[in-house]
């Protein structure tokens, strides 16, 4: 194949599967509505299974349930003929998935799960396959053709399958009024983790460690403060410890841009005043944004009288594995 060719059928093959993608449209109908309060009704979990590149979709389909407030397990078809078909409860929904809808273990999987008196759900492409006939809800995966020159591998099909699964767990978790808090208790590790559940008190210096000056305080005074606390930045606070005003080390450099006569200069005489400030509530994340927001590198923790109990620094922020959406 010619770099032509190879670009022609790479795009060719997208094409497919997006329209295979679009044609999904016409199946959010009634029967994706039964399949949703199916599931929702459910008082235990929702069992997926499928032979093959099914079983690869519903295996995905399950992470992505599981971690969006549904509980899921896949189950091996051969494996269930054999007896892990145990794992199965009444009280319990049942997705299959079968392109075809004639597979054998599928089939015959699915006259035994009825016996159960398990709710099952078909993602099928054949309607008048035996699958569709045998199941309570068929949700329809409409597939013209897979992207396969020879129309056998599985392409177009299981990914359009995949986004249905998708279209389930999104509208499950909006009707069960899943949070981003909920879905942090679910994610605790790595940078979503912490973006989605660590707040600014977790991680802000506190104490002593606070850069702080009175505003009387002589200007070289407040440049040891700030050289000693090593974050390049000092709050100002006045007589009755309320946050007036910050210094940071580009205040120093632009004021000797100026002038070296520092000698009579108090911390009030440099201050910016009015510093954006945050509360010890906040999410992480959303102090980093301010910080990108606002092209600053410190923010000073506040209470809601201003006084501050602690400070976070961008660095701290970044190595923390913490980003903007």
């Amino acid at each position: 194949m010619t770099s032509e060719e190879i670009i022609a059928k790479g795009k060719d093959v997208v094409r497919i599967e997006a329209n295979a993608v679009t044609g999904l449209q016409e199946s959010i109908d009634k029967n994706f509505v039964n399949a949703v309060d199916t599931i929702l009704n459910c008082k235990g979990r929702v069992v997926l299974t499928g032979m093959g590149k099914s079983g690869l979709i519903a295996r995905k389909i399950v992470a992505t349930l599981n971690s969006t407030g549904t509980p899921a397990i896949y189950m091996h078809p051969t494996d269930a003929l054999h007896g892990d078909l145990g794992m199965v409860r009444s009280d319990d929904v049942v997705i299959v998935l079968s392109k075809s809808g004639t597979t054998e273990e599928i089939v015959s999987l699915v006259t035994l799960i009825k016996r159960l008196k398990a709710p099952v759900i078909g993602m099928v492409s054949d309607l008048n396959s035996k699958l569709a006939k045998e199941v309570d809800i068929v949700l329809h995966i409409p597939i013209k053709e897979e992207a396969c020159p020879h129309d056998l591998a599985p392409t177009a099909s299981t990914t359009a399958s995949l986004v249905m699964g998708d279209a389930l767990s999104v509208v499950l978790l909006e009707k069960r009024g899943f949070t981003a808090e909920d879905f942090a208790m679910l994610h605790p590790g790595g940078s979503l983790g912490k973006r989605l559940s660590l707040k600014v008190e977790e991680i802000m210096i506190k104490g002593a460690d606070i850069p702080m000056v009175n505003t009387s305080t002589p200007l070289k005074d407040a440049i040891i403060e700030i050289t000693s606390k090593r974050l390049g930045v000092t709050s100002v606070v006045n007589d009755n410890g309320i946050l007036v005003g910050i210094i940071t080390d580009g205040d120093l450099r632009r004021l000797l841009e100026r002038t070296l006569d520092i000698k009579d200069l108090k911390a009030a005489d440099i201050m910016t005043k009015n510093p954006k400030v945050i509360a010890r509530s906040i999410l992480a994340s959303r102090a980093l944004q301010m910080m990108e927001n606002y092209k600053i590198t410190s923010l000073i923790v506040a209470d809601e009288n201003r006084v501050p109990k602690g400070i976070v620094h961008l660095h701290d922020l970044v190595n923390l594995g913490l980003k903007i959406r």
